[in-house]
């Protein structure tokens, strides 16, 4: 079938059970994993871009030919600079130097402007906290404001969660036939979490939802933040709260260590040839944990957040 545009690929991935991985393990239970990873930016923030974009267009807050500014991990970036390249935006994309640099150089080829902010001090490379993601915020202000510019704002635009609630949460329910008993996600802004736990709870109210953050920075949950600076790249800021996630019901969280997640994603590859990033990692070993605790014998969802090409500079692969 031919797609009148590339935006037209957007959504609609396949999702993938698990069973090899969970069966090695000698768990009982059922892992679904959502590979949006094959969207055409590699990741799941191809969804919350267009979104965004499309809820903007609507209300008349981003003018035809108008600039686009957002800060970004590489991912919302990437996704933007696809959606307004289709769409006719100049995009600018506002990244800290702490993330891997395949994304940037893969935003400038979609044809963002893409501006790299140095590190807080202290901070190591590839591993951004939420220090380094307060400068790239400034910096993504100064811009905005300076060249007139239409923000995003992954963080607070409704249009983030509410793609994921029109899209992400119907496509996982039906991918498993109606017979997921959990979803789990690592909180970066919260979107795909917030829009896809109210798309499910409202086909299946006892289904539970997890938030998934990083060991040392699960701020969410309440917990002191010992370790702000980690590896799993494009979330777990240590912000005690989010606004995509206002309103969303959790049901439990769960702390995943950098290396933990690291472990799982190479896992996934190995095991179930499943080419995910940190997030991705995170998230599967978060519904093992489930599995082999309050979930055990459950259907748990997942979302493969994006690709592990973007990490081939990191030491995710040896």
């Amino acid at each position: 079938m031919a797609l009148t545009s590339i935006l037209d690929a957007i959504g609609n991935t396949p999702a993938v059970w698990l069973d090899r991985l969970v069966a090695a393990r000698g768990l009982e239970g059922r892992i679904l994993a959502k590979l949006d990873y094959l969207n055409p930016g590699f990741s799941k923030k191809d969804r919350a871009a267009m979104g965004i974009i499309e809820a903007a267009e609507a209300s008349g807050a981003l003018a035809p030919g108008q600039v686009v500014v957002e800060l970004t991990s590489g991912n919302m970036g990437t996704g933007l600079a696809i959606v307004c390249a289709i769409k006719g935006y100049p995009f600018v994309a506002v990244m800290s130097r702490g993330n891997s640099p395949e994304r940037a150089r893969m935003m400038a080829a979609l044809g963002a402007e893409v501006v790299l902010v140095d590190q807080a001090p202290g901070s190591v490379t590839g591993e951004v906290s939420g220090a380094d993601l307060a400068r790239v915020e400034t910096e993504a202000q100064r811009i905005t404001q300076a060249r007139g510019a239409f923000r995003a704002d992954q963080f607070g635009h409704p249009g983030n969660a509410a793609a994921h609630e029109e899209t992400t949460g119907p496509e996982l329910w039906a991918d498993s036939d109606g017979t997921l008993t959990a979803f789990a996600d690592f909180a970066g802004s919260g979107g795909t979490y917030g829009g896809t736990i109210r798309a499910l709870k409202a086909r299946n109210p006892d289904l539970r939802g997890y938030l998934v953050e990083p060991e040392g920075a699960a701020a969410l949950s309440g917990q002191a933040v010992s370790q702000p600076g980690h590896p799993i790249q494009g979330g777990g800021y240590a912000m005690a709260a989010l606004d995509q996630l206002a309103g969303a019901p959790v049901d439990g969280y769960l702390a995943i260590s950098g290396e933990t997640a690291r472990e799982t994603a190479r896992a996934l590859a190995r095991e179930e040839g499943i080419f995910g990033g940190f997030s991705g990692g995170a998230n599967v070993a978060a519904a093992l944990e489930l599995l082999a605790g309050p979930e055990q014998g459950g259907v748990i969802g997942v979302i493969i957040c994006d690709s592990g090409l973007k990490y081939l500079s990191t030491d995710l692969w040896p």
